[in-house]
């Protein structure tokens, strides 16, 4: 259940980077608490994870994939294509397509032709399947991921998946139902205005461990989700 008052008896613990002001400027910037309510539900339950096959978490890293620079309307509208030019996506067809099959892949017009795009598509079926051979199972794996190192699991998804870095990576737990933060230009700006002094485009180290930090302390003061957190906090700059 998401509260519609941000509780007054953490307000008095929050010290530096107050989530209470971020809640309150998006509570006014949506028209009230009710509004901002109705803007934070729908998303997938983060208990689901669990559940998915793995052609589905295929499907998903694809979509980002493919939707990275490129206009998502488009992708949207011939995802039946890439559902049947990749075989549901299945993990083992993929690694199966022999050299040959690949190349007529490259030429079918059901889908983007993006030769390095499609690449992606084996190698994320063998990062799949290489987790799963190591812990038994890659949904549980993504699901048993703590929220209080999303960075380390976004750090993973770059390293041994393939384009999943950067926003791909994000909207793809996103996508699964992972409880994750996502990095939108108004939430860098939120974390800014909050007191972190990062980039515009955090990437170091340093900066993705301070948001880190950030997320984990507003999520154990406000005891909302993550997802939601960072809804909030795009919600509190832009109207």
């Amino acid at each position: 259940m998401i509260p519609y008052i941000f509780p007054i008896t953490l307000l008095r613990e929050i010290r530096t980077v107050k989530f209470e002001e971020v809640y309150y400027r998006a509570v006014e910037h949506k028209g009230g608490v009710n509004e901002l309510s109705l803007l934070l539900a729908g998303f997938p339950e983060p208990e689901s994870i669990a559940t998915l096959s793995e052609d589905r978490f295929l499907a998903e890293m694809t979509r980002c994939v493919f939707q990275a620079g490129f206009v998502w309307r488009v992708i949207n509208q011939k995802w039946p294509g890439f559902e049947a030019v990749f075989h549901g996506f299945d993990v083992n067809a993929i690694l199966a397509l022999m050299p040959e099959e690949w190349d007529e892949i490259r030429q079918d017009v059901r889908i983007v032709r993006n030769g390095q795009k499609i690449n992606a598509v084996r190698a994320n079926a063998q990062f799949i399947e290489d987790i799963a051979l190591e812990t038994g199972s890659f949904s549980q794996f993504i699901a048993d991921w703590p929220e209080s190192d999303l960075i380390g699991l976004l750090g993973l998804l770059k390293k041994r998946g393939s384009r999943l870095g950067g926003n791909s990576g994000q909207r793809f737990l996103r996508n699964v139902g992972k409880d994750c933060f996502y990095l939108s230009k108004d939430v860098i700006r939120c974390l800014q205005n909050s007191g972190l002094n990062i980039k515009d485009n955090p990437t170091s180290k340093r900066d993705l461990q301070a948001i880190q930090e950030t997320f984990n302390a507003w999520h154990d003061e406000s005891k909302l989700s993550y997802t939601h957190i960072s809804k909030i906090a795009a919600y509190s700059i832009s109207s």
